[in-house]
């Protein structure tokens, strides 16, 4: 910015009387200090001498807020455009949260210089991003809650399903001998895989912890092989959703491929879906 002023001989307080703004807001965009808000950004191309995309480029087409920012108008002054009391329906159909009503949309279109379908695509837009947050905001939080370590499995087993307290070693590693029906570990033990200490142990004491915590013994396999059943059995379940699967096989996985036992469900999941839509459509 700095460099473009002084190149076309424009001083700050010039900037920021075509602006609309303060000389020390000039100043600070110029430092760093702050950005300009985007609803400020034509303005300052016009004061600049420069076209808009050519000083700020978008990465993409626009969706519903870049319109109105492009536009130079705030939020709050939308109210006005399409009648009513406050600027609810512009935020609701810019945060991906409610479409616009038919009758609001030629004169918003009108007032940011686009046609009717083109506020319409930018719609689409905004509530693409809005997905895309969420799903954003998913992943980084099953990334967080996925615990990867042994300990960690176990440890947060006790945290979130014993709010009335959790049981102690001794008592888990009770329930592990009587359901092997053989001594296979020791209070010792249990404690030394809850601490870390330990890192791995039986399949015979992981059959017992899963059986005694009720959870599948997947949830104590290794961090790489549970991803890959969790994929599989999303690929099939979406596919079958997507009405593509009536029988549910094994794709040739072999070894790689879901159990057999998870298979059978499904392929029963899959076969009910089948039924329930065929008595939805008679």
């Amino acid at each position: 910015m700095r460099s473009l002023r002084r190149a076309a001989e424009i001083s700050q307080s010039d900037v920021a009387s075509g602006v609309g703004v303060g000389d020390s807001t000039v100043a600070g965009w110029e430092l760093g200090s702050s950005i300009p808000d985007q609803e400020k950004l034509p303005a300052l191309a016009r004061v600049l001498g420069h076209q808009l995309d050519d000083l700020f480029p978008r990465v993409g087409p626009p969706d519903l807020k870049d319109l109105r920012c492009d536009a130079g108008l705030y939020r709050k002054e939308t109210a006005a455009i399409i009648g009513t009391k406050s600027d609810g329906p512009v935020a609701g159909a810019e945060s991906g949260v409610r479409r616009l009503r038919d009758r609001y949309i030629p004169a918003l279109a009108d007032a940011y210089g686009v046609t009717p379908e083109e506020l319409k695509q930018a719609q689409e837009r905004s509530f693409a991003k809005d997905q895309d947050r969420e799903q954003d905001h998913d992943e980084a939080a099953a990334v967080e809650e996925v615990p990867r370590t042994l300990a960690a499995k176990i440890t947060l087993i006790l945290e979130r399903s014993y709010p009335a307290g959790a049981p102690g070693a001794e008592e888990i590693a009770e329930a592990v001998n009587a359901h092997a029906g053989a001594s296979v570990t020791t209070a010792e033990e249990i404690e030394d895989l809850r601490s870390g200490k330990k890192e791995d142990a039986a399949p015979v004491v992981l059959e017992g912890l899963a059986e005694f915590f009720r959870v599948s013994r997947l949830y104590f396999e290794p961090a790489d092989a549970v991803p890959l059943q969790v994929y599989e059995g999303l690929r099939l379940m979406w596919d079958v959703k997507e009405g593509k699967v009536g029988r549910v096989r094994a794709r040739g996985l072999g070894a790689e491929g879901l159990p057999a036992g998870v298979l059978s469900i499904l392929n029963d999941l899959a076969a009910e879906l089948e039924r329930a839509e065929r008595d939805a459509n008679r």
